[in-house]
């Protein structure tokens, strides 16, 4: 039986959300994954002592590692360049980065790109097309590769090449936050910049960490001599991918907070945040190597990069009330007024028509009903209305908030 014309919109949406919510949940899980295991075999790599077992050395082993999990001790081996004989059981580490970059790109792609007059495109920021808006955000990720894989080609073997490198990627990275929060809602820009950074992570590992761990695999079952540099420069774009990690995953999550990306300068904002997550990865990164050579652990990295988030919590705070803004706050809220607000920024989106979300605010009593989420959505987070589409004005949010507080009266 066919649903009815007006129905069908909200079978549509719905079904859009189960397809969001699953694909959310398997890009969390697979991201894990991933991101666990890169961290894993960094900590690995920096924890590795020297073999004193002669046997272990004669088998090429050029470092070792005791440790104790579940019950039970392991015992990692790494060896350099290659082992001597090819394993008959070799396990890769590839899918994890895979499955995360195409649950992420098929989750933008749900999210934003089926939805970019709404969700990428904000005309007060800049006035174009949904369809160049699709095309910018793609060209976004693949440039972002391209420049990030020929910084790397071009000083990655120069001496001091892991300095130049890492100052080009961060240049970089400032002028596309910048010009992301230039042509992109500010919720897209934050979350596009993190997409270009792990795009360019699982481009490393599809380009370069992989095959050239075939090539090392193919030279020992033919008896070559194994080329170091395959390894070196796995071994390089690794160690950028754990960098990559923290800014990431700050960038995603940011784009669900509007006051961090609704500001004049949003894109010094998302610099500064992932500057703070690159500075703490790095702390752990060189605690690691600390602590086997039994020397001081650096923790001024980590200092430094919570530091750039209490000067950022500082900035961002919101401005001591002002005279008439105590004398507002000292006034009743009526629920005529905030009922004001809502048919006028809110129910445009939510209403007996269109329940978006299936929220509707339409009456009195489903105003009652969602108070909370209308507080929380659009007093606290600021996320509501999307892109701030109907230009409701920060008084209004306060008034949406006070009402709330006072206990949500619709009488």
């Amino acid at each position: 039986m066919r649903c009815p014309n007006h129905l069908e919109p909200l079978l549509d949406a719905y079904l859009l959300d189960w397809v969001n919510l699953l694909l959310r949940w398997a890009h969390v899980i697979v991201a894990i994954a991933w991101i666990g295991s890169s961290f894993y075999f960094v900590f690995l790599d920096n924890s590795l002592t020297k073999p004193v077992d002669p046997v272990l050395k004669d088998k090429g082993v050029d470092g070792e590692l005791w440790a104790v999990h579940g019950g039970g001790f392991y015992h990692p081996q790494k060896y350099l360049v290659a082992p001597k004989v090819m394993p008959e059981h070799l396990h890769w580490f590839y899918w994890e980065s895979y499955s995360t970059w195409l649950t992420g790109f098929a989750l933008f792609t749900v999210l934003y790109l089926f939805n970019a007059g709404t969700f990428l495109v904000d005309k007060s920021v800049y006035d174009w097309s949904a369809t160049a808006a699709i095309a910018a955000s793609l060209g976004f990720l693949v440039v972002c590769w391209l420049v990030y894989d020929i910084i790397c080609r071009a000083f990655g073997q120069k001496k001091n090449g892991d300095l130049i490198v890492g100052l080009g990627v961060l240049a970089f990275v400032v002028f596309a936050s910048w010009l992301a929060c230039q042509l992109f809602a500010g919720r897209a820009a934050f979350l596009l910049v993190g997409a270009m950074l792990a795009t360019s992570m699982s481009a490393n590992v599809f380009f370069w960490i992989i095959p050239g761990q075939r090539t090392v695999v193919a030279q020992l079952k033919a008896g070559q001599a194994v080329d170091p540099v395959h390894g070196w420069r796995a071994k390089q774009r690794s160690v950028h991918n754990t960098y990559f990690t923290l800014p990431v995953l700050v960038a995603m999550l940011s784009n669900h907070y509007g006051w961090l990306y609704t500001g004049a300068h949003n894109w010094v904002v998302l610099v500064l945040l992932m500057l703070a997550g690159a500075l703490i990865r790095h702390s752990f990164v060189v605690r690691h190597k600390a602590l086997v050579q039994g020397k001081r652990v650096p923790w001024e990295h980590a200092g430094v990069g919570t530091a750039v988030l209490i000067g950022l919590a500082i900035w961002l705070a919101p401005p001591p009330p002002s005279a008439a803004d105590r004398l507002a706050a000292a006034q009743p809220v009526t629920f005529t007024a905030v009922k004001a607000v809502i048919d006028q920024r809110c129910s445009l989106c939510h209403n007996a028509q269109l329940a978006s979300k299936n929220v509707a605010l339409h009456t009195p009593e489903l105003i009652k009903q969602h108070a909370q989420m209308v507080y929380q959505q659009a007093a606290v987070l600021k996320l509501m209305p999307l892109n701030n589409a109907t230009q409701i004005t920060d008084a209004e949010r306060t008034l949406i908030k006070r009402w709330y507080e006072s206990g949500a009266p619709i009488h």
